[in-house]
Order: structure tokens, then C-alpha cells, then sequence
């Protein structure tokens, strides 16, 4: 298959391409721990890291990472999400005792600490958990569970496997922007209507009298929620509670967008009999940087992921013929997206043309706002 390394320089790729996800997810988590413990010019520097230099490497670094082949094993991969997974709950810890504990922290150093750690958690340990809730051992998709319940948001791992991978591209999908509307108008919808999909999926699961409250995710989803907010205010008072809602709320908003930006405006013919047509890559958007596709595990190959989702997050491919191409590296992207008129003037031209090539059997109806 073109666009992929083999030969025997295959293994050596391989083992680049996963230092290369285990350096760049791996550091703003460190920088956050120095900034926490030592404050001065850590908080800028993990702040920074994220921000300023990815954009950097993703502009300065034309050529994106080659595909690996579609087919090959990545033994390390569940091993670098493993570890990561333990360390956003050691982040989050730590980073909610120096916002609002006895840190010694100035003001300055406490906001650079609760943004960075938002940051991160919207960025680096989002894709983490998805692609855990993704993994066919329990003890793996648990460990993704909790970490979108420790920010509050545990709902997402049922939205997401049991309504929006069903349903994406398609009016059904409350997490799939429709075309012409504005991220905000789309948060306030998605939030809720994702919560409510999602549970409406997960209790028709458990239908039948030997299916208790205790065994329904949702249950967990909220168990931990509270706990992580009764946590914070025993421990650190009304600050704490504070400085969670302030890193959970902000890492939310970045999943919200993230969301919003890979399937803005795209969607699914509708065939005879009103059923859509399957999943394929021109549903969702993508992004061939660099820099960002390393730190978010490949998340900006979307599509691939859509249409083969067991796939190993390394081996997740890219072709710009066949797949939707974000003029922007998808943190540039969520940026713009907060501007709803910038925004529709950039994408809207682009999401009409994929819709014209992509319309065989769809109603009009199907694609009103």
C-alpha cells in the first residue's frame, strides 16, 4: 500500500514513531509537575509548550508523519496509554493542590498551572482516554471511564462508542456540527444532547430484571464526578472545587471543540428506506500536522479512525485524496472555531463541496440546520 514504511526499516520506524508519541504527551505533563512544585518560569514554559510550540513545529515542519502500515503491531502503544493514564490522575492531583492548596504559589504561577493542566487535559489526556474506551480489555476501557469522570465528563465515553460512532454525520449525532452552526449554539446543544443519547443507549443495554443502577456506567460516571468534587472541597475548600471546576470546564470546552471541528458541516447520504449510508472517510476532518498529531496520539486522522476504529492510534492513515483536509493544523482550527462568522467563512465553502460530492440518495431535509 502506497504512503506507508515497510521493508526492513519497518521495525525502526515503528519504535521512532512511538518515541516520538511517548516525547511529545509525555513533557507538558512534566512541565506542569515543575511548575507546580517550583513555580517561576515552568508555568510559562508548559503553557508554552503547548500552545506556542506546537503551533510552531506544525508550521515549521511541513512533512507529516508517513503512514505506518495499516496492518502492522505497535506492542508499546497500550503501554504509552497505560502510562499516561496513570500520570493525567498524578497531574490533576498535583495541580489542584498547587491552584488551591498550600503550594506556595503565587497568583500568576497558580493561573499558569490551572491552564496548562486544562490544556493538557483537554488535549493530551482526552486522547488518552478515547482511545482506552476503544480497547477491548475491561480493566483498559475502566481506566478511560475514569479518567473522563475525574474532569467531570464521563458521560462522553458512553456518548461516544455507543451514539456517536453509531451515528456520526448524521442529524442523529448530537456531537456532529451541522452545517451553518456556530460552536457555541453546538456546545450548549452536544453537552446535553450527547449526556442524554448516551444514557438513553446505555439503559436500553441493560433492559431486563436482572440489570441494577450499580452495573450502569452512568452510575460511575457520577459517582466519580462527586467524589472528585466532595475531594476537592474536604481537602481544599471552596478553592478546590473552584480550580476542578475552572481545569474540568476548560477541558470540556476543548473536547466540545474538538469535536465540533473534525465533522463541522459533513454528512451522511441518506438511502432508500431513510437509513444512512455507512461510515466513510469523507465524513470526517482531518489535519496532516506534525506536532499536534503527536501530542493528541494521531487524533487529527480522523477519518481513518471512523472507518476502522480498532486500528492502533499509530498506524491510523492519512490520504489527503479521499479525506476531508482542514486548512489548519486542528488547534489553529479550535481557535477560529470560537469566531462562528471567521469560522463559516473558511469552512463553509469547504464542507458544501465534500456534502455536493457526497450526495447520492440525501434529502434536502437531512441537511437543513
Amino acid at each position: 500500500m502506497p504512503g506507508y514504511c515497510g521493508g526492513t526499516d519497518a521495525s525502526f520506524n515503528r519504535a521512532k514513531s512511538m518515541i516520538l508519541f511517548a516525547i511529545a504527551t509525555s513533557v507538558p505533563m512534566i512541565l506542569i509537575g515543575l511548575a507546580a512544585t517550583f513555580g517561576g518560569i515552568w508555568g510559562f514554559c508548559a503553557v508554552g509548550y503547548v500552545t506556542v510550540l506546537v503551533f510552531l513545529m506544525d508550521r515549521l515542519i511541513a512533512r507529516p508523519m508517513q503512514n505506518a502500515d495499516p496492518e502492522a503491531e505497535f506492542p508499546a502503544a497500550t503501554s504509552l496509554l497505560v502510562g499516561l493514564g496513570a500520570a493525567h490522575f498524578s497531574v490533576l492531583a498535583l495541580a489542584l493542590w498547587a491552584v488551591a492548596g498550600q503550594s506556595g504559589l503565587g497568583g500568576t504561577e497558580r493561573a499558569l498551572v490551572a491552564l496548562a493542566s486544562a490544556l493538557v487535559m483537554g488535549q493530551i489526556s482526552h486522547p488518552v482516554a478515547h482511545e482506552l474506551i476503544h480497547q477491548r480489555p475491561r480493566a483498559l476501557r475502566l481506566m478511560g471511564q475514569l479518567i473522563y469522570s475525574s474532569i467531570l465528563f464521563g458521560h462522553h465515553a458512553s456518548a461516544h462508542l455507543r451514539v456517536h460512532h453509531v451515528h456520526v454525520a448524521s442529524r442523529s449525532d448530537p456531537s456532529s456540527a451541522r452545517p451553518g452552526e456556530g460552536f457555541y449554539r453546538y456546545a450548549a446543544r452536544a453537552w446535553s444532547g450527547a449526556l442524554k443519547a448516551g444514557l438513553r443507549a446505555e439503559s436500553r443495554l441493560r433492559m431486563g430484571p436482572n440489570r441494577g443502577i450499580l452495573g450502569h456506567p452512568y452510575t460511575l460516571y457520577l459517582g466519580v464526578a462527586a467524589l472528585m468534587l466532595a475531594g476537592s472541597a474536604m481537602i481544599f475548600g471552596a478553592r478546590g472545587v473552584a480550580a476542578l471546576g475552572f481545569i474540568a470546564g476548560y477541558a470540556q470546552l476543548q473536547i466540545l471543540l474538538s469535536d465540533y471541528v473534525q465533522h463541522y458541516g459533513l454528512r451522511r447520504a441518506i438511502r432508500d428506506g431513510g437509513r444512512p449510508e455507512p461510515v466513510g472517510p469523507q465524513h470526517s476532518w482531518n489535519a496532516p500536522h506534525w506536532g499536534s498529531s503527536a501530542m493528541t496520539l494521531n487524533a487529527p486522522r480522523h477519518s481513518d479512525h471512523h472507518v476502522t476504529p480498532a486500528r492502533a492510534y499509530p498506524a491510523l492513515q492519512l490520504q489527503a485524496a479521499t479525506m476531508p483536509m482542514l486548512p489548519y493544523s486542528l488547534p489553529v482550527m479550535a481557535v477560529l472555531a470560537l469566531v462562528p462568522p471567521l469560522w463559516r467563512r473558511i469552512m463553509d465553502p469547504r464542507a458544501a463541496r465534500w456534502r455536493a460530492q457526497d450526495t447520492s440518495g440525501e434529502t434536502a431535509r437531512d441537511l437543513a440546520v
